[in-house]
């Protein structure tokens, strides 16, 4: 048998990011269109043939109802076309965050969209820091779960910080950050909240002492950013020098911008996993592109992405 062509294409969620990753990679983007009926009903169809083709299919799935629609009709419309391989790049998880059920009666979203996808014959998914990593054994195929780290260490050094110190902006983030401040050989503290209900923050605390300490704040999502105006409002006062964040994915929902602009932060670093909606001085966007290159080429080669995580940098720096 031949070996089976790639062919990448595009939802409309992210179209630019996944233009870059074409490039990236070294091909151009496929050709597909994304039929669109007045009562809101949307239609993909492939330009090209894609039979017996690697098919990576990037969408991520913020503005979540239409774009994970789009994506699983896609996925649909690639299996009826005899696609070798479909592939679900989803830089973006949606529904990430309903991972458990913490109270009774609700519903564990992140589950039911690992099923639809895998219903709707996706072979494997690539992505990108889901909120809870465990997320991972919903599904009954390969996830490729990627780590911003990797994106995010060069531009924290090149900051060369005096007195660095990494902040994890509530106990669930602790793991990720420790990664991060265990590469730096830095420590680390936790700001600790409670919330009345989603999106607000009753109560918070430090633990750990930051005075006189350059903080890094790390998190996985920047929602309205009010957890981490609040954060970096708190760590001020507690005697901290300076407070930036990372946060993965910029879903920058309600009164996101403002509390930003308004907020003590010296900046906000955060991925192009989703489309900015606007710009602004206090936010910096870094490109997960190249990452996301390597990652489907490797899936394509089968070869690993073991390099590409915090954890293989750190075993190669103490050998």
């Amino acid at each position: 048998m031949m070996n089976p062509s790639v062919k990448i294409f595009s939802g409309t969620g992210s179209q630019q990011l996944a233009e870059k990753i074409a490039q990236r990679f070294g091909t151009p983007l496929g050709k597909i269109n994304i039929q669109k009926f007045s009562d809101g009903e949307f239609q993909p169809i492939f330009l090209e043939s894609i039979r017996g083709d690697y098919v990576f299919l990037i969408q991520s799935t913020h503005s979540t109802s239409d774009n994970l629609m789009e994506l699983l009709l896609m996925i649909d419309a690639a299996k009826r076309a005899s696609a070798y391989k479909i592939v679900a790049v989803m830089p973006y998880y949606g529904y990430a965050r309903q991972d458990r059920k913490d109270k009774p009666r609700v519903a564990i979203g992140s589950k039911l969209v690992a099923t639809l996808l895998q219903a709707a014959g996706a072979n494997r998914v690539i992505t990108m820091d889901l909120h809870a990593p465990q997320i991972q054994a919903f599904f009954e195929i390969p996830v490729d779960h990627l780590d911003s780290s990797a994106i995010f260490i060069p531009y924290i050094e090149q900051l060369k910080l005096e007195n660095l110190c990494f902040a994890a902006p509530d106990v669930g983030s602790t793991n990720r950050v420790r990664e991060v401040a265990s590469y730096f050989n830095a420590e680390m503290v936790i700001c600790d909240k409670h919330r009345k209900r989603a999106n607000e923050i009753a109560s918070m605390v430090v633990i750990g002492d930051v005075k006189g300490k350059d903080i890094v704040l790390i998190d996985d999502i920047c929602d309205t950013g009010g957890t981490l105006a609040k954060s970096a409002a708190l760590l001020m006062e507690k005697g901290a020098r300076s407070v930036r964040a990372f946060c993965t994915h910029p879903v920058l929902s309600g009164k996101a911008y403002e509390n930003i602009e308004n907020s003590v932060l010296d900046e906000l670093v955060v991925c192009d996993t989703i489309p900015p909606k606007q710009e602004s001085k206090k936010i910096k966007v870094i490109s997960v592109a190249d990452l996301f290159a390597i990652a489907i080429r490797n899936a394509y080669e089968n070869k690993s992405i073991t390099s590409l995580f915090v954890h293989s940098q750190l075993r190669g720096r103490d050998k």
